[in-house]
């Protein structure tokens, strides 16, 4: 599995339609009018990555298994949510539920869009954050006098988690995020145990119009300014012209679409680069004449944990890991050609896997 993402916005800003394009289905409802999705919509896809067909051609593989990505519809937010406006207190424990947010901002001209003013992606996306802080702020209170009670029994875990609360409630009373609280290494588990909406990793991707599809517009520019200055990412998607790409049939065909827009990829492509990029997510591959397969973990990962993701009898048993980049499987042919060429190595369980790297486990039980 790679990551769950949860697609949120105000109502009508291409939620839906960018969903029904990613997923390929029209499993959600596209309306312009506020809650056309009312349950969450879910969509398990396949992360793109070219590099997995250049692997499985070397190595004869008749099967290729790429990663996976969750994609969570959740409907509209509006202003008020916090408080249980609209339809927000359903959909903001459903953003609980995922590993990070990716926010569709309205970087396009409407006139069928069922919302007053002028196109403004950064009051929009400001409109969403406040929400969520909003939701924080009144979650934290609930949590904090009980915890006093017990923090003043001596209860070490209670004044741990006072403190905690106490310092998240003052960064979120500062107008900022839960994710800018900074913590150590040591306090990432407590913090998690809050599970607060603001702390969830973001990313922004830009709507825009079919005209705006390869190079973006003026909305989506003053995006990444504003985003590259909270350390958040954006991504340029147009949701109409992806939903155009995901009725055709013929990859031929998707491919001559693509590269007459100007564009070397589809959305899904992007959003899943940014959320791995967000979430600091690596992918490593294994081979054999059976299956090439993509696995998706942390960066910073034990080559013995990297093992167990296969199996726990892989780590368990864990011998070494045989190493070879993808880069150097390629220009060498293939695992015989890496061997012979001396790029493969034989690493340890305390070998930090890299982005890309062909390993083949070996392990005793």
């Amino acid at each position: 599995m790679g990551f769950r993402c949860g697609i949120v916005g105000l109502p009508n800003v291409g939620k839906s339609s960018l969903f029904n394009a990613l997923v390929q289905s029209e499993a959600a409802v596209s309306a312009n009018y506020a809650f056309s999705t009312v349950e969450p919509n879910l969509g398990r896809i396949a992360v793109p990555d070219d590099r997995l067909a250049q692997i499985a051609v070397l190595a004869k593989s008749p099967r290729i298994t790429p990663t996976q990505l969750d994609f969570v519809d959740i409907a509209g937010l509006v202003q008020g949510a916090s408080r249980g406006e609209g339809l927000g207190n359903r959909f903001l424990a459903h953003i609980r539920e995922v590993d990070a947010i990716a926010h569709v901002l309205r970087c396009f001209e409407s006139r069928d869009v069922d919302r007053a003013g002028s196109v403004d992606p950064i009051a929009d996306a400001e409109t969403v954050e406040t929400e969520l802080m909003l939701a924080d702020l009144e979650s934290l209170a609930r949590r904090l006098e009980p915890l006093v009670k017990k923090a003043r029994g001596g209860d070490k875990d209670a004044i741990a988690m006072r403190d905690m609360v106490e310092r998240a409630t003052a960064v979120l009373e500062a107008g900022r995020p839960a994710r800018d609280l900074e913590i150590e290494k040591d306090e990432e588990k407590l913090f998690q145990q809050m599970q607060l909406l603001s702390a969830k990793p973001m990313l922004y991707v830009c709507n825009v119009d079919e005209d705006a599809a390869a190079s973006g517009n003026a909305h989506a520019a003053e995006v990444a300014r504003w985003s590259a200055g909270k350390g958040a990412p954006s991504v340029i998607v147009s949701a109409a012209i992806e939903a155009e790409i995901a009725r055709l049939d013929d990859e031929d065909e998707r491919r001559g679409f693509l590269e007459a827009l100007g564009l070397e990829d589809m959305g899904l492509g992007r959003v899943a680069r940014a959320g791995y990029d967000l979430l600091g997510l690596i992918t490593f591959f294994t081979t054999g004449p059976v299956e090439t397969r993509a696995w998706t973990i942390e960066r910073g990962t034990r080559a013995q944990d990297a093992a167990g993701r296969i199996h726990s009898d892989f780590a368990r048993g864990f011998i070494a890991a045989e190493t070879v980049a993808f880069a150097d499987y390629v220009e060498c042919g293939g695992e015989v050609g890496a061997r012979e060429a001396a790029r493969m190595r034989r690493e340890g369980r305390d070998y930090i896997v890299r982005d890309g790297d062909v390993i083949l486990f070996r392990f005793n039980v």
